[in-house]
């Protein structure tokens, strides 16, 4: 989609675009917060958060990490849907210093307070929403004005996580609120671009059989999924929540083979899109038969499914294809890149591994190293394109300006 023009002005060109700062913040985050987790998780460092040690990991590859990109992808794609001009410049840095505030708040809890922690931290998701509604409201774009929904489901399970954490100690139904929040976007933004950039790539590159537009189906499924997922944060441990996330699983799948994603081995940066949805229904299969089979699957097989599989490897796909088009650079995945991609999914695998084996540390370590090395590789890799002005078109495969 053509991206609206940028207005001139005095400020670096990492504030020209939303997606700059927060992929740019969002990958270094990533990858130094799981590089701080493992030495905290062993009780060799400390934070000086209220939040038990595994409450601020979780807190913060939802509400930190994921909450930087979605930002940072919804600022960039409202001036395609409105063709109005982006945020940039100040109210952009402002943006970028209230995400920060919230992690320093986070993060020195213990010294602030819960409810000035709190306070803080959900005002990012805060303005966040009111500037996607603002700007949506503005370019009379109401059909897009669902994407806020999962947005606005995230912001206030990030206020309910700062109450449990504070009034029962850990958090509980606010972690699966977050994920699922977290999902119904894969599901719905995924299920519009992953069938919309194979269908380009094939048209241009593989004729033959097409992708299936979203359509009914794809409603269904995603309303089949809301429920289910709704029904694993509040029901968790009823048998009819099993059986929903289970029905949930099959019509994703059904979803992605409708994609045409096996036509696709060519072109790493659409076949990484299949591969990162293909954990949304891992997950919605691991979260059923860890209800109905408890003894067998562990319920972190399903949260790590959802959230190293289909959340890091979604958003990573995502990040490296729109930093490239936007910036001006080919369409096209370097080996680099793909050293990228084949880390993100081998950590997912090995997280989901290490939830059945607990006591093999290995697995464990595995996993959060090439986690590391996934987002400080895109940081090396791409943060030079995330700072410098975009360049010219050169090259026929380029996305348009």
């Amino acid at each position: 989609m053509a991206i609206a023009r940028t207005r001139p002005g005095n400020y670096p060109a990492l504030l020209s675009y939303g997606f700059r700062p927060f992929f740019l913040l969002g990958s270094l985050y990533a990858g130094l917060t799981v590089l701080f987790w493992l030495p905290l998780f062993y009780g060799r460092l400390e934070t000086a958060s209220i939040f038990m040690p595994i409450d601020w990991h979780i807190h913060e590859m939802l509400f930190g990490y994921l909450a930087a990109i979605v930002t940072g992808f919804l600022l960039t794609a409202i001036p395609n849907w409105t063709g109005r001009l982006p945020v940039q410049g100040m109210p952009l840095l402002a943006l970028v210093l209230l995400w920060l505030a919230g992690r320093f708040a986070v993060f020195f809890s213990a010294e602030t307070g819960w409810l000035a922690a709190a306070a803080i931290d959900c005002s990012f998701l805060a303005a966040v929403a009111l500037a996607a509604a603002t700007e949506i409201a503005a370019g009379r774009n109401w059909r897009n004005l669902k994407v806020l929904a999962p947005v606005s489901v995230l912001l206030a399970a990030n206020v309910l996580f700062h109450a449990e954490a504070h009034f029962a100690g850990i958090s509980d139904i606010s972690r699966r609120l977050g994920i699922g929040a977290a999902i119904t976007l894969i599901m719905i933004i995924g299920g519009r671009i992953i069938p919309s950039f194979t269908r380009n790539w094939l048209v241009r590159q593989n004729p033959g059989r097409l992708p299936i537009p979203f359509g009914r189906f794809d409603t269904a499924a995603i309303m089949l999924s809301v429920a289910a997922l709704a029904a694993w944060t509040f029901l968790p441990e009823r048998i009819e929540t099993g059986a929903a996330l289970l029905a949930a699983a099959l019509f994703n799948l059904l979803r992605l083979l409708r994609w045409a994603g096996h036509r696709t081995m060519r072109d790493p940066l659409v076949l990484v899109l299949h591969a990162a949805y293909v954990f949304v229904p891992a997950g919605l299969v691991l979260a059923g038969l860890a209800i109905i089979v408890p003894d067998s699957v562990p319920t972190a097989a399903a949260i790590h499914a959802f959230g190293v599989g289909a959340i890091g490897c979604m958003t990573l796909a995502v990040m490296t294809r729109a930093t490239l088009g936007h910036t001006g650079r080919e369409l096209r995945a370097d080996a680099g890149t793909c050293l990228v991609y084949a880390a993100i999914v081998l950590a997912a695998l090995l997280r989901i591994a290490a939830a059945f084996a607990p006591t093999e540390a290995g697995l464990l370590h595995g996993s959060a190293g090439l986690w590391v090395g996934a987002f400080l590789g895109y940081s090396v890799l791409f943060g030079g394109m995330l700072v410098r002005p975009k360049l010219r078109a050169r090259h026929p495969n380029v996305a348009p300006s």
